[in-house]
């Protein structure tokens, strides 16, 4: 990775957040496509399998599913994202791994957190895993105008307000379409998947971030 034949002063790593972090598929998602699923069905008139198919088609359309729905129904963002992302249980339903910290405080450099949810969500998942510290800003879909991952615009907005270099950047994520958009724009790549099959357009590939210090310097300086 470019990045790493930099001082660490110079390097910036660019981190999301669900499936990234921690692991958002045991309890956070399921809990938001059931809500996003009433929201639709409260606000759009649609039964339980049209909410899901309209939820999902947005989301492998657009990134997330609210941005079809301000697309396509004028959805006030805001609103939806505040009615669609509640979890007064959040300490319990976070899943992630306690050596977290220490794997972040290892990556020496710059660090950012750039998510396509929005910010009290966010806050929540950063407090519950004790993680706020280890990050020097947080950027969310608010930040963006609402305008998601992996779209240009968001990388374009969050690049431009805090002066970045796209070569001195590592993006981590565990989406490949965010990962290509970032690779495009010229940043180097991580792919947190089990998957062992890599992308060209990956420079690296780790099972988890607790991996990333150990195998990012060992097989890319």
């Amino acid at each position: 990775m470019r990045l790493l034949r930099l001082p660490p002063s110079r390097r910036v790593w660019i981190f999301d957040l669900d499936n990234t972090l921690h692991d958002a598929r045991v309890h956070i998602f399921p809990s938001m496509h059931l809500q996003i699923n009433a929201w639709l069905k409260r606000n759009l008139g649609l039964d339980e399998e049209g909410a899901n198919l309209l939820r999902q088609g947005y989301w492998r359309r657009y990134g997330t599913t609210l941005h079809g729905l301000m697309r396509h129904h004028g959805t006030d963002p805001r609103e939806f994202l505040w009615q669609t992302h509640q979890f007064p249980d959040i300490d319990r339903m976070v899943v992630y791994d306690n050596a977290l910290r220490h794997a972040l405080q290892r990556l020496q450099g710059r660090k950012l957190l750039f998510s396509n949810a929005p910010r009290h969500y966010v806050d929540a998942v950063l407090r519950a895993m004790r993680l706020h510290r280890y990050f020097d800003s947080v950027y969310t879909i608010e930040s963006t105008r609402f305008r998601p991952k992996p779209a240009y615009a968001g990388f374009h907005v969050l690049m431009r307000a805090y002066h970045l270099d796209a070569h001195r950047c590592a993006f981590v994520d565990d989406s490949l379409d965010n990962l290509r958009a970032a690779k495009r724009l010229g940043m180097s790549t991580v792919w947190v998947s089990p998957r062992m099959l890599r992308p060209s357009f990956v420079d690296l590939r780790v099972g988890s971030m607790i991996e990333l210090p150990r195998l990012a310097f060992r097989y890319c300086v």
